[in-house]
């Protein structure tokens, strides 16, 4: 007798099958196209090899030979053999084995894919919406063995591929641009920022037109830094589209002071400004171009003052060297370097750890 063993990363069974494109033996489809260049039909698979006797037969539950059994589940209609429970059953709509149980999961004719019952009745129908590529990472959904997620606007992908997107701050639907969530918490938030922070006069009766990506309506909106909220239906999720208002005289300038604003607000809120952030009002003025000579002038005197300063201090140090090394000195500046390759090479693996961790 042969060991049972079929070394098989992705189910557990007694058998191999036999890819009739290539004659070769494999523990599953999986591990044939992770192989071979090419797909392997699981339809197409007739014969299958006992890896207790080494028999090779037709496709059937039990050995002819040994009579062992290939996998506690069984489907003869997709050559699936696992003996790891996994709730398995085959759905007809689908053409597939699925996982998870039939009792918690529902074939939608339109969507053309097994819906979870919680969904059943409020998800968006989108005919054959699973038998597309994810828009993510492009690999082909109705047969992945992966957890698809349905956003509300009913564009499937796959669960981690959603929650990527949100780790990295995309909250649009990668096809439709619509929000994959809702997202009326977060506008609540974003009204409250707006009312907070009032435009400059000038922005104040100013308006832009935009189109919301989520209920696909126009408005004309007042402008603002923060956000461009739609009319319609309250949210953020918009797009300028033109003909817009001419722009008030010197927009930049007041723009600037009012994202200041915001930063110095925010500081405030979360303890102070460091000492890096501190904003001074002062440093904005304009500065004369009779200012900016004199400025100029000084700087120059000092750099002068500077370079006498400089050479005063290097005649002084090279007398300390030549002392230095008539004493039997020199040990001492080996000693700095090395402390200053210490520092470096800790320096380098913090920083490969932020990436790391981030």
């Amino acid at each position: 007798m042969g060991s049972t063993e079929s070394n098989c990363q992705h189910y557990q069974r007694k058998c191999f099958m036999v890819s009739p494109c290539c004659n070769k033996e494999y523990g599953c489809r999986i591990c044939h196209d992770e192989n071979e260049g090419h797909t392997l039909n699981r339809r197409e698979v007739e014969q299958i090899v006992c890896l207790q006797c080494k028999t090779k037969q037709k496709v059937q539950r039990n050995c002819e030979e040994c009579g062992i059994l290939f996998g506690r589940y069984t489907c003869l209609t997709c050559r699936l053999f696992d003996d790891v429970d996994k709730k398995q059953f085959h759905c007809e709509g689908c053409g597939i084995c699925r996982v998870g149980g039939s009792e918690n999961f529902y074939h939608c004719d339109i969507c053309n894919m097994c819906i979870g019952i919680g969904i059943k009745d409020s998800h968006k129908c989108l005919a054959d919406s699973s038998k597309q590529n994810c828009p993510v990472c492009l690999e082909y959904l109705h047969t992945s063995r992966k957890v698809l997620h349905i956003p509300q606007c009913s564009h499937v992908l796959h669960y981690e591929c959603y929650r990527s997107m949100l780790q990295h701050g995309k909250i649009n639907c990668p096809i439709c641009n619509r929000s994959l969530e809702d997202m009326s918490g977060y506008w609540a938030l974003l009204d409250k920022e707006i009312s907070e922070t009032p435009m400059p006069l000038i922005y104040q009766n100013y308006k832009v037109n935009v189109l919301c990506r989520d209920c696909r309506e126009e408005s004309l909106t007042a402008f603002h830094v923060v956000g461009l909220k739609c009319l319609k239906c309250g949210g953020y999720n918009t797009t300028r589209i033109g003909g817009d208002e001419p722009l008030p005289e010197d927009p930049l300038e007041t723009l600037q002071e009012t994202v200041r604003a915001i930063n110095l607000r925010h500081q405030n809120e979360e303890g102070g400004a460091g000492e890096d952030d501190e904003f001074d009002e002062g440093s904005w003025e304009t500065v004369t171009d009779e200012e900016e000579e004199a400025g100029e002038s000084e700087e120059s005197e000092n750099e002068a003052g500077g370079d006498n300063e400089s050479e005063s201090m290097r005649t002084e140090n090279e007398t300390l060297e030549m002392e230095h090394d008539n004493n039997g000195g020199g040990c001492e500046n080996t000693d700095t370097v090395a402390i200053e390759e210490a520092d470096t090479s800790n320096a380098g693996s913090e920083d490969i750890n932020h990436q790391m961790n981030s």
